[in-house]
C-alpha cells in the first residue's frame, strides 16, 4: 500500500506534516492500493460555474460558463490524479459526509465508525476493510 495526502497539508501541525512525509517515503515503492489522507479540504464554491470562472481569471486564463463541464471540474480537483475511491471511512459516528469528496464518492462504499479520528487506529482500519469486503458492490445498479 502507498500513502498520499491531499488538501491543505501545510495547515497541519509541523510534526504531522513530517510524519506524513516519512510515511509516504517509506511506502513510495509499493505498487498496491493507495490510501489517500484528506486534510483540511476547502469547501467547494456553491456555484461551480462562477467559482471556476473566478478561479480561471486569477490564473491568467478564462473559461466561459458554457465551457465548464464534468471533465473540466474533474481536472481541477485535489484527486484529479487518482481513480474515484472504492471506500470512504467516516469517523465519529456521524451519519453524514459533510460535503467530503462529493464528486468522487458517488459509487464508493461508506463505512461509519463511532471512533473519533484522533483515536482511529489499525484495528478500526482493519474492521472497516473487513466490512467493505463483505459488501456486494453494484455501482448504482439495483
Amino acid at each position: 500500500m502507498r500513502l498520499d495526502a491531499i488538501g491543505q497539508i501545510y495547515r497541519l501541525p509541523e510534526f504531522v506534516q513530517e510524519q506524513l512525509r516519512k510515511t509516504k517515503a517509506a511506502l513510495a515503492k509499493n505498487n498496491g492500493l493507495t490510501l489517500n489522507f484528506g486534510a483540511k479540504l476547502r469547501r467547494p464554491h456553491r456555484d461551480c460555474r462562477s467559482g471556476a470562472w473566478h478561479g480561471a481569471e486569477g490564473k491568467g486564463w478564462r473559461l466561459e460558463p458554457a465551457e465548464i463541464n464534468e471533465q473540466v471540474v474533474s481536472q481541477h480537483l485535489y484527486t484529479c490524479h487518482y481513480p474515484d475511491p472504492d471506500l470512504l471511512i467516516r469517523t465519529s459516528g456521524e451519519m453524514r459526509i459533510s460535503n467530503f469528496l462529493l464528486w468522487q464518492i458517488s459509487y464508493a462504499e461508506l463505512v461509519v465508525t463511532p471512533t473519533l479520528w484522533p483515536d482511529f487506529r489499525k484495528a478500526q482500519f482493519f474492521e472497516a476493510l473487513e466490512e467493505y469486503t463483505r459488501r456486494h458492490r453494484r455501482f448504482g445498479l439495483v
